[in-house]
């Protein structure tokens, strides 16, 4: 059985035992959160879609661990100008592990 979730603005393709990382989210490592934004349910037989989502799924996730990408450089430079700009930018992000998929 596999899901799609929505978290952080993005969509996710889940299944139970996948480790993924999402936008961040409150919760030390080694607590569950709930993602109750559940867009499409699959696996055996048809895909249930949601309008836009689906009542009473969830998908259960264990926080592994929280930390932040990998540093992005914004450099902005006019030639002959004597102007340059640089900026640096590391997203917060979370590490999840998806623990079940309860279609309700």
């Amino acid at each position: 059985m596999y899901a799609v979730i929505r978290t952080g603005g993005k969509q996710y393709r889940v299944a139970a035992d996948d480790v993924l990382t999402v936008e961040k989210i409150a919760g030390e490592a080694g607590t569950m959160v709930e993602f109750a934004d559940v867009l499409l349910l699959g696996g055996a037989g048809d895909p249930k879609i949601g309008t836009p989502a689906i009542a009473g799924a969830k998908v259960v996730a264990e926080v592994v661990t929280q930390g932040r990408a990998a540093k992005v450089i914004a450099f902005k430079k006019r030639r002959r100008k004597n102007s340059r700009r640089k900026r640096g930018h590391r997203q917060q992000q979370t590490t999840v592990r998806i623990k079940e998929i309860v279609a309700g």
